[in-house]
């Protein structure tokens, strides 16, 4: 039996357009943001466009972590580094892509392509990532492994 999760957050917005300033309040943090000053705005604390990236890259990394423990591959610490990449500014702006590279301290070089299979396999799971898919490109790069 399937149940559905409510996730809440609260978003306050002071200025208008992208010389504005925002908040958002969840669990007990906030955390700052305005547009980014390449495209024409503060460029003030996080930006929607780093918040969608750490969207995708903290499921990606909660799956990955997931995948390697199911499948007995060692790892000490997992770090992400993920990018994204806005095609169209400032006509028809899109996101376009999105790529994320882990790097797996404490794991077996001998495995490394199983580390690879892992990683990929957390592309194709990690349901944020997944939701968005229809819409943007999202690739795993560069798969470290020490």
């Amino acid at each position: 039996m399937s149940e559905d999760l409510d996730f809440r957050i609260q978003v306050r917005w002071s200025g208008s357009g992208r010389s504005g300033l925002g908040t958002i309040s969840s669990g007990g943090q906030s955390i700052t943001y305005s547009a980014p000053a390449a495209m024409g705005g503060r460029g003030t604390g996080t930006s929607p466009e780093e918040l969608l990236i750490a969207a995708v890259g903290s499921c990606y990394s909660g799956t990955l972590a997931r995948i390697l423990q199911q499948r007995g591959l060692p790892v000490d610490r997992l770090d992400l580094g993920a990018s994204g990449v806005v095609t169209g500014y400032p006509g028809d702006t899109r996101f376009a892509r999105i790529v994320v590279e882990p790097s797996i301290e404490g794991g077996d070089n001998s495995r490394v392509q199983e580390y690879q299979e892992a990683a990929e396999a957390a592309c194709r799971r990690c349901f944020i990532g997944g939701t968005l898919k229809e819409t943007i490109e999202y690739t795993v790069g560069e798969v470290r492994v020490s």
